[in-house]
C-alpha cells in the first residue's frame, strides 16, 4: 500500500539506480556498525574530523554504547581516529552483536586522533609515525625527545611537546602528566647544548657513551605528583576541544538527562536540511557549565549577557535579558553548573539560540543519591558508616539504597538528607566505590 501510494511521485522524483544505491549502502554501514563497531565509530569520527559538532555527538553516541574513548598516544596513534586493544576492567560490558576477536581480559577502544591536537601539524604527525615504525615505539620522554629533535617534520617545538602533555598523548611514558610538564624544558635544553657543543662530523659524549652510562645523564622525574582531575580535564578541553578522559558533568548525568528537554547540537544547522533540530519560538530547558561570559550594556545602561553554555555534547550560545541577569548574576560565573529554561530564537544560516527566561544551578536542584550495594549483608555492614556520613552533612537531597541482588531499593526519607555538593560525593565515592555512587 505504501509502495502503491508512491508510485507516480516515484516516476519523476528518485528512480530506481537512486534507491539501489543507497539501500546497499545503508546495508553495509549497518552491518559494519553493529559487528565492528569500534571500527566503524572510529571512521565515522575521522570522517567529520573538521566538525567539531558532529565529532561531539558521535562521541556521545560512543559513550552510549559503551566504547571506550582513550586520549591519543603517540605509541599507538595515528592521524585519525583509530582502533587499539587495551585492558577490560570487571564492570566493562560486552557490546551486543559486536565482533570480538580481542584475547581474554581484553577490549577495542578508540584512541583519539593525533591531528586532532592544537598546534600539531600533520608533518610532524607523519614524522612520528614514520619515526615509530623504523624504530619501534618510544621508551620514554627523554627518548620521544631525542628521536624527534631532528625529525622530517622539523623540530617538534616547546608548544608541540606542552600540547602533547596536555592532551595525554605522553601517557604511554613512565610519570605523570604534572612530572612531564615540569621536566620536558630542561630536556629539550640539555640535547640542545649536546647538539650546540659538538662540531658537524664529530661524534659527542652521548654518541659514544653505553646506555648504562647514558642512563646517568637523563634528568630524573620530579617528585611533584599529578594535576587535580579538574585541571587535566581543562588541559584536554584546551587542546583537543572535549574532554576525553572524564568531563566535569560526568557524576551529574542521570540528574542532568533527567532534566532536560534538549542537548546543545539540536541548536546546531544539520548540514542537509539546513536547518538546526530545535524550533523557533519553543520553550528549552538546557544544563551545562558555562565556559564563557560577555557583558554587554544597554542603551538605558542595564546590564545583559551573552553566555556559552557547554554540556556533555556540545556548546550554545544563551542570551541572558536584563532582567532575568538582575535576578541571577550570583548564578552566571565561568564554570558554573546550571540549569537554563527560555525561548529559542532561530535566524537563517545560523546556529540556533536560547533566550533564557529561568536560570538553576545545580546545588539548587533538588537531588537523589543513590548508593549500590550488592546485598543486604554488605548494606548492613557499611549501614554505620553512611549513617555517620549523613549525619555530617547540611542538606536537602535524598538518599537512596539499591541492592543488586534483590534490586530492592529504600529512600532513607526527609529526616536523613546531606548536601549533594562536589565534597559529599568525592567522599560517598572513596567510601563505597565510584562504580555505586550515582546522582539523579
Amino acid at each position: 500500500a505504501i509502495y502503491d501510494s508512491m508510485m507516480d511521485f516515484a516516476k519523476y522524483a528518485f528512480n530506481k539506480s537512486h534507491a539501489a544505491c543507497y539501500a546497499v549502502v545503508a546495508i553495509q554501514t549497518a552491518w559494519l556498525k553493529y559487528y565492528y563497531p569500534v571500527e566503524f565509530m572510529a571512521a565515522l569520527m575521522t570522517s567529520v574530523i573538521d566538525n567539531p559538532g558532529k565529532v561531539s555527538g558521535y562521541i556521545m553516541s560512543c559513550r552510549n554504547m559503551n566504547i571506550t574513548l582513550l586520549p591519543p598516544d603517540v605509541n599507538q596513534g595515528y592521524g585519525g581516529f583509530s582502533v587499539a586493544e587495551v585492558d577490560a576492567s570487571e564492570d566493562d560490558k560486552p557490546i551486543p552483536g559486536a565482533v570480538n576477536t580481542c584475547a581474554p581480559g581484553r577490549k577495542k577502544a578508540i584512541l583519539y586522533a593525533l591531528t586532532a591536537i592544537k598546534g600539531i601539524g600533520r608533518p610532524v604527525i607523519n614524522a612520528i609515525v614514520s619515526e615509530r615504525k623504523a624504530r619501534g615505539q618510544f621508551k620514554d620522554l627523554n627518548d620521544f625527545l631525542t628521536r624527534m629533535q631532528d625529525g622530517a617534520g622539523g623540530e617538534v617545538n616547546r608548544r608541540a611537546i606542552e600540547n602533547f602533555i596536555k592532551a595525554g598523548a605522553f601517557d604511554c611514558f613512565p610519570g605523570t602528566r604534572k612530572q612531564k610538564m615540569t621536566i620536558y624544558g630542561q630536556i629539550m635544553d640539555q640535547l640542545k647544548g649536546a647538539g650546540k657543543n659538538s662540531m658537524a662530523g664529530q661524534m659527542s659524549l652521548f654518541d659514544i657513551a653505553g646506555d648504562a652510562d647514558k642512563k646517568q645523564y637523563e634528568i630524573p622525574l620530579p617528585n611533584v605528583g599529578e594535576f587535580d582531575k579538574e585541571l587535566m580535564l581543562e588541559f584536554e578541553k584546551e587542546v583537543l576541544g572535549f574532554y576525553v578522559s572524564g568531563h566535569p558533568l560526568e557524576e551529574y548525568v542521570s540528574l542532568w538527562k533527567k532534566k532536560i528537554t534538549n542537548t546543545t547540537t539540536d541548536f546546531y544547522l544539520d548540514e542537509e536540511t539546513g536547518t538546526p533540530a530545535v524550533r523557533d519560538g519553543a520553550n528549552a530547558v538546557i544544563g551545562g557549565i558555562i565556559s564563557d561570559k560577555k557583558i554587554k550594556y544597554t542603551k538605558n545602561d542595564q546590564v545583559m549577557a551573552f553566555i556559552t553554555l557547554e554540556d556533555l555534547v556540545g556548546s550554545v550560545e544563551v542570551i541572558v535579558f536584563p532582567k532575568t541577569y538582575e535576578a541571577n548574576a550570583p548564578r552566571l560565573n565561568d564554570d558554573a553548573k546550571v540549569f537554563i529554561e527560555g525561548r529559542i530564537s532561530v535566524e537563517e544560516d545560523r546556529d540556533a539560540k536560547l533566550i533564557a527566561s529561568k536560570i538553576t544551578s545545580f546545588e539548587e536542584m533538588p537531588k537523589t543519591v543513590w548508593i549500590r550495594f550488592a546485598n543486604r549483608a554488605s548494606y548492613d555492614a557499611k549501614a554505620s558508616v553512611l549513617d555517620s556520613l549523613i549525619a555530617g552533612s547540611d542538606g536537602h537531597d535524598e538518599v537512596a539504597i539499591y541492592l543488586t541482588d534483590t534490586k530492592q531499593v529504600k529512600k532513607l526519607g526527609r529526616s536523613q538528607t546531606i548536601r549533594a555538593d562536589k565534597d559529599m560525593l568525592s567522599i560517598l565515592a572513596e567510601e563505597f566505590g565510584k562504580e555505586n555512587v550515582q546522582l539523579s
